[in-house]
């Protein structure tokens, strides 16, 4: 009788590993094609396709100014950055910071706050936003109006050049941002302004995050160091406005948002000027009379069942992994040597049974000052960021060619300029990629854009 017990337990595992196994084929793929990200998973039936699909078409084709006879997609604006989701987000990738004409993309935005007066009014605010927004041009920069509604303002990009040298004497130039604002069309910003310039993350595995545990994230937290390694990943707990409670913030550069339909909501109201029942609001300030009184077909643009079915969409778009060659295991060999590995977590196991490989832990870390932005998110400080995901990178120049820029504003051009600015908790990492010979600095790069 023993030995059929274990012989079906066997069995048991067996399958069990081979279902999870089966399962990951459905989600993820490593072929490095350009159109990768826009196919669904595999084992959609035909009523899971239709919505994704719908779902697709609401990402992808552009909106119109209400009121239209295309009353399925009226509702852009007063005040927008783009008409469709898929222009800051190209073929479901990483945005790029300039457009063809060599000025500022429409995959960059400027995120506006002010600093808290520790008013009772300020207070409230952050409790549900987690920012103050500016007074008179709200949470982030319009660069576009519908007709009589006079766009915000435009991004204007420079850099000055910054040497590093490393120790065996390679020199590399970074490009340290001096972006700023011009035309502003509603006069000054506010005296206590901050402006935060984020470029439109890459949509790879955005499904999958939801796949991970919250117990999973939170077991990688440490606020008061207590291994002593210097990194206290610390997670951002966060107001929803979908369940009206705080919840672990897994979305967004500082991790500020809890779900990812509440994502698309967001993204859909500041970069569209879609109203949803998330974000019911259009986003005109007082101060913006012409869009306060812009024509207006109904109360919500963007209905329930077309924001769940975008949101269905991204859920179950196929997501990107590296093959583990040869090249793959001593990259991360070397990943592991330098501690990057210790906020970039390589995998997580999901509640489906199998591994994804992110490369994130989901938590915020203080990158220091010369990454600072200044903006409060919620619990996320002037200086700390989401560990950012490094899944799917690799598509970036397959998708746009030319290299991905990287960071939270798109300043660094490659990898090694990326780790060249982090400081704070990852300043110890930096130093020892510096401290590397040559060949191994190599090794490692080539591994990150396999990624």
């Amino acid at each position: 009788m023993k030995k059929i017990i274990l012989s079906n337990s066997l069995v048991a595992i067996f399958c069990t590993g081979l279902f999870a196994f089966n399962i990951q084929d459905n989600y993820i793929s490593n072929i490095k094609d350009n159109k990768l990200l826009l196919n669904s998973i595999n084992g959609l039936n035909d009523d899971e396709y239709d919505k994704f699909m719908l779902g697709r078409s609401f990402f992808s084709i552009p909106w119109v100014k209400a009121p239209s006879i295309t009353t399925a997609r009226d509702g852009l604006g007063p005040l927008f950055n783009a008409n469709s989701c898929i222009s800051c987000h190209p073929k479901n990738g990483r945005g790029i910071l300039f457009s063809s004409d060599n000025i500022a993309s429409r995959s960059i935005v400027a995120r506006l706050s002010i600093k808290s007066n520790d008013s009772l009014e300020h207070k409230k605010i952050l409790k549900e936003k987690g920012y103050i927004p500016e007074p008179v041009y709200g949470n982030q920069l319009a660069i576009n109006g519908i007709f009589g509604v006079d766009f915000e303002g435009k991004i204007d990009i420079d850099f000055e050049e910054k040497e590093i040298i490393f120790p065996d004497g390679e020199k590399q130039i970074l490009l340290k941002p001096k972006y700023s604002l011009k035309e502003l069309n509603y006069g000054e910003l506010h005296k206590d302004s901050i402006v935060s310039y984020r470029i439109a993350q890459t949509l790879n595995g955005m499904g999958l995050i939801d796949l991970i545990s919250n117990e999973d994230i939170l077991a990688n937290e440490d606020l008061e160091d207590k291994n002593g390694d210097g990194i206290s990943g610390k997670a951002n707990w966060v107001y929803s406005n979908i369940t009206k409670k705080i919840e672990l913030g897994k979305y967004t550069w500082k991790a500020s948002v809890a779900f990812l339909k509440e994502q698309v909501a967001f993204a859909a109201s500041n970069d569209i000027g879609l109203t949803t029942t998330i974000f019911k609001d259009e986003n005109c300030t007082k101060f913006q009379k012409a869009c306060n009184e812009a024509p207006k077909a109904k109360d919500i643009d963007l209905p329930d069942n077309r924001l769940d079915a975008i949101t269905y969409y991204l859920k179950h778009l196929k997501s990107y992994s590296s093959k583990r060659t040869k090249e793959y295991e001593e990259g991360l060999a070397i990943f592991d040597s330098i501690s990057c590995s210790k906020c970039h977590i390589s995998s997580f196991k999901t509640k489906l049974g199998f591994d994804i490989y992110p490369y994130s832990d989901f938590l915020l870390h203080n990158m220091g000052e010369e990454l600072a932005d200044g903006r409060v998110e919620f619990l996320a400080n002037e200086q700390e960021w989401r560990t950012a995901p490094l899944w799917g990178l690799s598509l970036h120049e397959k998708i746009n060619k030319e290299k991905p820029r990287l960071l939270h504003d798109g300043r660094a051009r490659s990898f090694q300029e990326a780790i060249l600015w982090h400081g704070g908790e990852a300043k110890n990492a930096k130093e020892a990629y510096m401290n590397l010979p040559k060949e191994q600095r190599e090794k490692l790069i080539k591994f990150l854009e396999e990624l």
